[in-house]
């Protein structure tokens, strides 16, 4: 029994100083689409390890937090800490070197949603936009001079107005839909149609309009 013990204990010590030699990357990086206008991944963070970016960022970028947790960022701006939940988005410009660290005490995902140029030109504009001829549905986030972010919400059984989407748009699933699962990210074009959704569970989305 207590040689049993002991070999427990050196396997743990092992186990520690293998961790040791070879620490978990702070950042793991699984790309989800790649267009001419957006390439998409997600960046999956390690808890309690600082991950250096020592040249910046050279794009602006759409981030939706996949996971609940805390950051901490430090730039050249200071030091800040950031509360998000699954669900959330933030607009991160581009910018110069920083240190992005996980304070969470479990690894968390951001889908991260580069922006490869600047916007084509003025937004077009259409009298059936969807946050017009449905609000009930589909209701702004944020938006700026390169996005419109829509948050889409159907309650169980609801059945939406017909509507037409003149931007492509990265759409990311909050939770198991019908047509898709949670965490599924799909590219969309231009369409005009009503959607429904006929399950006995909300439907939530994310639909990030490229200008």
């Amino acid at each position: 029994m207590r040689s049993a013990q002991i070999a427990a204990a050196l396997a743990v010590c092992a186990s520690a100083l293998l961790h040791a030699q070879n620490p978990p990357a702070p950042a793991a990086i699984a790309q989800r689409l790649d267009t001419p206008q957006v390439r998409v991944y997600v960046a999956t963070l390690q808890a309690h390890t600082p991950s250096i970016s020592r040249s910046g960022h050279a794009t602006n970028r759409v981030l939706i937090y996949m996971d609940d947790g805390v950051m901490m960022v430090t730039d050249g701006t200071g030091t800040n800490t950031i509360t998000f939940k699954r669900g959330d988005v933030r607009w991160r410009p581009a910018g110069g070197p920083y240190t992005a660290e996980n304070t969470s005490d479990h690894p968390i995902r951001i889908l991260e949603i580069d922006l490869k140029g600047p916007p084509a030109g003025p937004a077009p504009v259409t009298k059936l936009d969807p946050v017009t001829v449905d609000p009930q549905h589909y209701k702004v986030d944020f938006e700026n001079e390169f996005v419109r972010v829509l948050r889409v919400h159907f309650g169980p059984g609801e059945k939406g107005a017909t509507h037409e989407h003149i931007l492509n748009r990265v759409v990311f699933y909050v939770n198991d839909q019908p047509n898709a699962k949670a965490d599924d990210v799909r590219m969309s074009g231009a369409a005009t149609h009503a959607e429904a959704n006929d399950s006995a569970a909300a439907a939530d989305r994310i639909a990030v309009e490229l200008k």
